[in-house]
């Protein structure tokens, strides 16, 4: 995985660089410059000028050097400090000098009238580089500097630096006016904040600009996320072996799909075959409407579903499962089977009142809530806007409450694991908006439900799963746009899957 870092996770990487390794932050400011002068560089195409709008700290200090470098680049550029010239300090000050000794020039934006004379040219720049605040922004911006953004926001193309000036690096949320980047050039590692929703969204393109933080440094840090690769998710996925059937592959059962629900039950249970299952059992309430596709198997069940639990490798619960008392009673027995177990659903509303039940689970569990369930979960009194507002920091609370491995679905999805004691969250970036329909979240839970029987271990399926369920969403949507539905979902999965291991 990617490395995910907090503001004070990469200043602490900044200072062991400095500190230990001996590079001076002046030559990580110089680095850092010319990285984003790159990509300002590949950006343009017409030729016009760039303004370069910097705030006091490091990083206006970056900004004096992406126009430093463009000039020598016979670029058009010209540096805007939106600070007091004397709230220039340390590195980024030598920088600033150091751009006007090379003939560099720094229009002063810092009251509303020196705005004015300039916004126009600011607004119709070719590219407008956003170097006012990154990681730096602590509180929401607000009146001359809201302005400042809103200029910024006005130009063509806007690429950040570090982080888009008003978004929270630590959480994603914009503080107020927050500036809306088509490309963020961040330094030596991504941010929560670029990574996570809402954050990515303001973000654009994101690339990471090494700066010369050595490996090893990161390495040792400590770092308590990471974004999910593909070479992460070939490596989970079980491979076809030549001598596979379906008695090898598991067998999955999904507990749901009650009478005016049947819908989603199905979903599951095709998407657990479509993850490579070999055998898939839908059993819910009977009725002559108990009915699935040919490939999978049906079991009506009135009373216990322990007997039932005893020949299965996986299962999944709570998809159109119903809150009755039965309902009540299954979820009872799937949590005392010892059986590795999806929890979706119906089933997290019956856990509301004590999810410290799931801590007593006999085998692994995987939850699946969107953020209100999530915040059912946390408690009375929590919000699903709380924990939008903090999603890695809501995953982790549900994570140690729970001793469950936490899937927060949303977008850009977090997979957090409770069994272990290191808060260490792993960020989805596959997905997108033709996942926003019905029974899209019955498919993931059955797919994890598959990877699960095939013996993936409960943390890699979880990741695995909610990885190719976006990747085969992404898909889906290129085709069918808004128009996409859950029911096409699993042979995208399969065809995924499929690519992936070939790979």
């Amino acid at each position: 995985m990617k490395p995910v870092v907090t503001a004070e996770e990469m200043r602490a990487l900044d200072r062991a660089t400095m500190e230990e390794v001996g590079i001076p932050g002046l030559t990580l400011m110089e680095t850092a410059g010319r990285g984003v002068t790159a990509a300002v560089l590949r950006a343009r195409s017409r030729h016009g000028h760039v303004a370069v709008v910097c705030g006091p700290g490091n990083n206006g200090g970056d900004g004096f050097v992406v126009a430093r470098v463009l000039r020598d680049h016979g670029v058009d550029a010209i540096a805007y400090l939106a600070a007091p010239r004397d709230a220039v300090k340390g590195d980024a000050r030598a920088h600033l000098e150091i751009l006007e000794k090379a003939g560099g020039l720094v229009r002063m934006i810092a009251t509303p009238a020196q705005l004015d004379e300039v916004a126009l040219a600011i607004a119709g720049a070719e590219v407008c580089v956003d170097a006012l605040f990154g990681i730096g922004a602590v509180r929401p911006i607000e009146g001359h500097l809201a302005e400042v953004v809103g200029t910024i926001n006005r130009a063509r193309i806007v690429i950040a630096v570090d982080v888009p000036s008003g978004i929270d690096s630590d959480t994603g949320r914009a503080m107020g006016p927050a500036v809306n980047a088509h490309r963020t050039v961040t330094m030596g590692a991504l941010k929560v904040g670029l990574a996570s929703a809402p954050g990515f969204a303001a973000c654009g393109e994101v690339e990471v600009c090494d700066i010369g933080i050595p490996a090893g440094v990161i390495a040792t840090a400590g770092v308590k996320a990471g974004l999910v690769e593909e070479r992460d998710v070939r490596a989970w996925l079980p491979r076809p072996a030549p001598l596979d059937h379906k008695g090898t592959r598991g067998h999955a059962v999904i507990v749901g799909g009650s009478p005016g629900m049947r819908g989603a039950g199905r979903l599951a249970a095709v998407a657990a075959l479509r993850a490579g299952a070999g055998l898939s059992t839908l059993a819910a309430e009977g009725g002559a409407d108990l009915t699935a596709v040919d490939s999978v198997m049906t079991k009506a069940i009135d009373v216990s579903v322990a007997e039932l639990l005893r020949g299965m490798s996986a299962a999944v619960i709570g998809c159109g499962l119903g809150q009755g008392a039965r309902a009540r009673a299954w979820v009872g027995e799937v949590l005392a089977a010892g059986v590795p177990a999806v929890l979706d659903a119906d089933a997290l509303n019956l856990l509301a009142e004590d999810p410290t039940r799931l801590a007593g689970a006999a085998g692994p569990i995987v939850i699946t809530p969107h953020p209100g369930e999530a915040a059912r979960l946390l408690g009375p009194t929590c919000t699903a806007a709380e924990v939008e507002a903090d999603r890695l920091a809501a995953a982790r609370a549900l994570a140690a409450k729970t001793r469950a491995i936490v899937v927060l679905k949303g977008a850009r999805t977090i997979v957090c694991d409770g069994t272990l004691a290191d808060d260490f969250c792993a960020i989805n970036p596959t997905g997108g908006p033709a996942l926003a329909s019905g029974g899209s979240g019955d498919v993931l839970a059955g797919v994890i439900g598959g990877l699960l029987a095939q013996g993936v271990a409960a943390a890699d399926a979880a990741r695995a799963g909610v990885y190719v369920h976006g990747l085969a969403g992404e898909r889906l949507g290129a085709v069918h746009g808004r128009g996409a539905v859950s029911a096409d979902l699993g042979a995208a999965i399969a065809s995924v899957i499929a690519q992936l291991a070939r790979a």
